[in-house]
């Protein structure tokens, strides 16, 4: 069945997605379709509490209803169930609220690697014009008044163990850095949060919905894209799973959103991809493109926990993380490549499976056992309830900010409800594990520290025997393994497709006409934060390229292309250039 005629159909209304769309039904003469596999509430009150609240991350548990539950191998030893999010909003209604911009070094390197639109100077009023910072509001970096609020914990919010964490990093001889979003020295700082009052502003919130009375904006919620349709190589609409049919939707762009994961997924459910891979899934080839899922990145992660003396009445914290520290490790030359993220919060409260001192029992997860044992299949459920049930312990999230591993997705059906396999192969790059030894060491030393004298008791699961031998570590490092859930990389901008790039710097794919991908996957290595707020960025920057190229191919030669639509003159809101469109 065929329906409704669009201009544009963007699959997937998270990080990236939610911006782009609502910044491109900007144009009245432009009609918008918004494609989410999840539901797609159109109030604040209509999301589950519990993805409203910033101090919780239930959205991660393994089969909650708005998680799609990838299956994975962190190594080839190791299953694990990474979290991504299936809702209006995407990942940004489920994680942490870490809003933390990509350092300068990484955009540059971007531009130093062929994509010169993607420069730290011309990216950074981009994210001036998405955000709106309450703590720095004004000031130089910080100027634009954006949808997304951005805030930090309050003095009298910090935590005892924040301070001593603080404290203990100064001791530690690391330095102070008042803005984590600016291009200082790392350092010890506050978290920036796209939080306010305690609510997780996703962008569902901030982008989608104040839209959604546009009547050139269109948004349908519990609808799965198939696959892109397409005549030759050039795109005609998008095939969707909607209530309970499958339906084929008609535009000439199409746009990607859909996340590190998904997105070369549908590329390759739409025959593009690497021939052999897609041949060996019975996927009828359109454009061999061998780097489709191929040298991806991410942050290796472990949850290194510890025992405090005394519990905090964590019930009332609208925060779980308040501080971070970044810094660089041994010899590095890349800013900032190690992190340690303190948790204020136990794991069993961040995950809703306690109230007060009594833990439940796990009511939310005996409420769907099915959806959560086929989540966890091969991961060991063991060692995930002992994670759990230290009711008492504290954790600091531990990370390699920069890895030199590189993972890879294959698609192996053409039944778009067959999950791709998914390999991370972390720590298989001895760089790796030689700065995963540091940050284990680094945080241990601090909880050490005098600064955390009056608070630490104890480690759990690892000694002082471990931590100095490196290879009783190493083992230890690898049955602990985690992943920040940062994937980029999937899908590299470039512009050659035989080194693997498989968009332009513009998200245009190679080889077909109509369509783009815009979300962290076009990166071609995760930036060294958390890449929710750099997710962002990517949506409104194809949105500019794109009302950018619109408004070329509709003056006649020897004219100037018109204003963004929308466009608004204040200096806080400036939309700016999109640079010259390269030819393809």
């Amino acid at each position: 069945m065929h329906v409704g005629d669009y201009d544009v159909i963007v699959v997937g209304a998270g990080a990236s997605g939610g911006p782009l769309a609502a910044r491109l039904s900007e144009d009245p003469a432009r009609r918008v379709l918004l494609v989410e596999a999840g539901p797609a509430p159109e109030t604040q009150d209509g999301f589950p509490r519990d993805l409203l609240d910033a101090a919780l991350m239930t959205g991660a548990l393994p089969g909650h209803p708005n998680n799609w539950g990838f299956n994975a191998h962190l190594t080839p030893d190791l299953p694990y169930t990474v979290a991504r999010g299936k809702i209006l909003g995407g990942s940004t209604s489920l994680n942490g609220t870490y809003y933390i911009r990509g350092r300068k070094q990484d955009f540059d390197t971007y531009a130093e690697m062929g994509n010169a639109e993607w420069a730290y100077e011309k990216v950074l009023p981009y994210f001036q014009m998405l955000e709106h910072d309450l703590t720095f509001e004004g000031q130089p970096g910080h100027e634009g008044k954006g949808p997304v609020p951005i805030s930090r914990v309050a003095p009298h919010e910090q935590t005892i163990y924040t301070r001593a964490f603080i404290a203990a990093c100064r001791e530690a001889g690391f330095g102070w850095e008042e803005d984590k979003n600016g291009t200082g020295a790392p350092g010890v700082g506050l978290l920036p949060m796209n939080a306010v009052g305690g609510i997780r502003m996703n962008t569902g919130l901030t982008y989608v919905n104040p839209a959604r009375s546009r009547p050139n904006f269109t948004v349908w919620g519990d609808t799965l894209a198939r696959r892109v349709i397409l005549d030759g190589t050039t795109v005609t609409g998008l095939e969707v799973g909607r209530e309970g049919r499958e339906d084929i939707v008609t535009a000439p762009e199409v746009v990607l959103c859909a996340g590190a994961f998904k997105s070369p997924h549908l590329l390759a459910l739409s025959g593009i991809g690497p021939r052999s891979e897609l041949v060996s899934a019975g996927i009828p080839v359109a454009v061999d493109l061998p780097g489709v899922g191929k040298g991806f990145s991410d942050h290796p992660d472990i949850t290194f926990n510890w025992v405090p003396k005394r519990r905090l009445d964590d019930e009332h914290l609208r925060f779980g993380f308040q501080a971070v520290l970044n810094y660089n490790s041994e010899g590095s030359t890349y800013d900032g490549d190690l992190e340690i993220l303190p948790m204020m919060r136990t794991m069993m409260a961040m995950m809703g499976l306690e109230q007060g001192n009594r833990a439940k029992s796990m009511m939310d997860i005996a409420r769907r056992p099915v959806a959560f044992l086929r989540s966890m299949r091969g991961v060991s459920l063991r060692r995930f309830l002992q994670q759990l049930r230290r009711s008492n312990d504290l954790a600091m999230a531990i990370a390699v900010q920069q890895a030199e591993s590189r993972g890879n997705i294959r698609t192996v059906s053409a039944d778009p409800l067959t999950q791709p396999v998914i390999d991370y192969n972390y720590l298989s790059d001895e760089r790796d594990v030689v700065r995963m030894r540091e940050v284990v060491r680094m945080s241990v030393k601090l909880l050490h520290s005098e600064a955390f004298k009056p608070y630490f008791r104890k480690t759990t699961e690892i000694d002082a025997e471990t931590l100095a031998d490196d290879a009783r570590l190493d083992g230890w490092m690898k049955s602990h393994l985690a992943t920040a859930i940062h994937a980029a990389g999937t899908c590299k901008m470039g512009d050659d497709p035989a080194a693997g790039h498989v968009v332009d710097q513009f998200g245009r794919v190679h080889g077909v006409t109509g369509l783009r991908v815009a979300d962290t996957s076009i990166l071609p290595f995760t930036p060294s934060r958390g890449p929710a707020a750099t997710a962002m960025l990517i949506g409104e920057r194809v949105a500019a390229f794109m009302t950018r190229d619109d408004a070329q191919n509709s003056q006649p030669t020897g004219s100037h292309p018109r204003e963004a639509p929308g466009h608004r003159t204040s200096a806080a809101h400036t939309r700016p250039s999109a640079g010259d469109r390269s030819p393809r």
